[in-house]
């Protein structure tokens, strides 16, 4: 089992950090692996909303279908993995701070048969990622709301 958590404080409010985070499509715009995201369900994002989604991961394209299971405004929102290939929860954490919004996230991931082998690899890798990718989404919304002021 891989595990890892990555935190970090948005200079945005609750309510913005949570609504971007909260529309898997947005993160064609924060995660450069990522490159197709649909929403395949109609209605307000909630508890069983899912979406499908290709990235690019090793140079192999990979397709990946996801579920929330748990769906609290501005608070929690947990989407589970319901492909076989590697079975994955993301949970986000949103909680206000003086700084604006402290966003949790925390991955688990289960990589069976020839991936269980890379599983060291794996974890370095989703270390390296979310560092990554979490700062890009910083830099986006902060960027974006100085680019609104100005």
């Amino acid at each position: 089992m891989i595990r890892n958590e990555n935190s970090i404080i948005i200079d945005r409010p609750i309510e913005e950090v949570f609504a971007f985070v909260g529309d898997l499509r947005n993160g064609l715009q924060w995660q450069s692996d990522l490159l197709d995201v649909r929403r395949t369900t109609e209605g307000p994002l909630g508890i069983g909303t899912q979406y499908t989604s290709v990235r690019k991961l090793m140079g192999r394209k990979m397709k990946d279908s996801v579920e929330f299971v748990a769906y609290e405004p501005n608070t929690r929102l947990t989407f589970r993995s319901t492909s076989a290939s590697m079975p994955m929860e993301t949970s986000h954490g949103f909680e206000s701070t003086a700084q604006g919004t402290r966003l949790t996230t925390r991955i688990e991931m289960q990589p069976g048969g020839f991936m269980g082998l890379a599983e060291p690899l794996i974890a370095a890798n989703l270390r390296r990622w979310m560092d990554t990718h979490f700062g890009n989404l910083k830099v986006l919304l902060e960027s974006r709301a100085a680019a609104a002021s100005a």
